[in-house]
């Protein structure tokens, strides 16, 4: 069958850059919608203080993601905490470190950064083990964060402030694509959570991720487009060398 509707569970694209849906959907003459199946939302002071987690007690934050700090400082409003301005932070990224802008003022704070993973914070990390760390986070973490962090024997506890979670899909139960697009395990949970009927049949699934891959075989379902591949290291590209064959095929 022709592919000519494609459902991608994130959100669109946004910014003034021409994103390679927009061009893939143009190129291929297909019909790309966006739809998140999953979103984060934040825990509530009440159930934060039963981890009895003092946030004055800490002399600096580790921050792995934007996410983690606007959650940090909401939930600084929350329990109308002041931040002190002495206050120092870790950041995963340079990105990341800008983004504490929307919260202080940058000139005046002790802020440090790696270059793009968690790896490459551990080093700067070892420079501070006098200093007692929060590690706001989601209620997912990778693995490697606690193992990197416990390997280098520095004062830390972590905090989750925000949870993901299904999406409520319920509006998109008689709408059908020949596509499904999905990039995390719990992408897959969400479809079953929201679908509990869902039957694959000729519509293609393509995924993102060796664990994304591994929940789709768990879940029973057919993988029709993996990325990413030597030959295909984006999605997009994976997803426009399946649709040209596919399309023409059928032609």
């Amino acid at each position: 069958m022709k592919v000519k509707t494609i459902l991608v569970s994130q959100p669109e694209p946004s910014g003034d850059v021409k994103s390679p849906y927009e061009e893939l959907a143009n190129k291929q003459k297909v019909k790309i919608d966006f739809r998140p199946f999953i979103h984060v939302e934040g825990v509530d002071a009440t159930e934060f203080r039963k981890d009895k987690i003092n946030i004055p007690d800490f002399s600096a934050i580790i921050f792995t993601s934007k996410n983690s700090i606007d959650y940090f400082f909401n939930m600084c409003d929350e329990i109308r905490y002041e931040v002190p301005i002495d206050l120092k932070y870790f950041c995963v990224s340079e990105a990341i470190a800008f983004y504490l802008q929307k919260y202080v003022v940058f000139r005046k704070r002790k802020i440090y950064f790696g270059k793009l993973t968690f790896q490459d914070l551990i080093p700067t990390l070892k420079k501070h083990k006098t200093e007692k760390f929060l590690l706001p986070t989601s209620d997912i973490l990778k693995p490697d964060v606690p193992t990197l962090l416990d390997s280098i024997k520095i004062n830390y506890t972590r905090a989750i402030l925000y949870r993901t979670v299904c999406s409520d899909l319920s509006d998109l139960e008689d709408v059908k694509y020949d596509m499904l697009v999905f990039f995390s395990p719990l992408g897959i949970k969400s479809l079953f959570e929201n679908f509990p009927d869902f039957v694959q049949g000729e519509t293609r699934i393509a995924a993102f991720g060796a664990t994304t891959h591994k929940a789709i075989a768990e879940a029973g379902l057919r993988l029709d487009i993996p990325a990413p591949t030597p030959e295909f290291p984006s999605m997009t590209m994976a997803l426009e060398d399946y649709i040209k064959n596919a399309n023409k095929r059928t032609s």
